[in-house]
């Protein structure tokens, strides 16, 4: 088992910045991925970035790339989205979750979630 919990949302203006958390306990090894997902009102939930506990590649979803960056922090069994130029868009529960096994962008494919934080950009 894997606890995820999730902290640094809040309100901020559009062109702001904020960095969210994810800390994990449990069976967090180290060719776990972690992922960040977000859920917007009325839409489904969708990626946004992935990194594995034992680094290498990221990967971002589109309408994020060059904007969001997604870190991990072993020793503190921690991940992090940080957020720049944020737009009204970005508005949304985000969340973090873990899966084992390659890479996935598929809300399926991960087996564990925090319980998500609310990043509100104003514009």
């Amino acid at each position: 088992q894997v606890q995820l919990v999730e902290s640094g949302g809040g309100l901020v203006q559009a062109g702001g910045s904020l960095r969210l958390s994810c800390a994990a306990s449990g069976r967090t090894f180290s060719s776990n991925i972690m992922g960040w997902f977000r859920q917007a009102p009325g839409k489904e939930r969708e990626f946004v970035a992935s990194i594995r506990w034992s680094g290498g590649t990221t990967y971002y979803a589109d309408s994020v790339n060059g904007r969001f960056a997604i870190s991990r922090d072993n020793a503190k069994n921690t991940v992090y989205l940080q957020m720049n130029s944020l737009k009204p868009e970005d508005t949304a529960v985000y969340y973090c979750a873990a899966k084992r096994g390659p890479y996935s962008d598929d809300v399926r494919a991960y087996e564990y979630w925090g319980q998500g934080t609310q990043v509100t950009v104003s514009s």
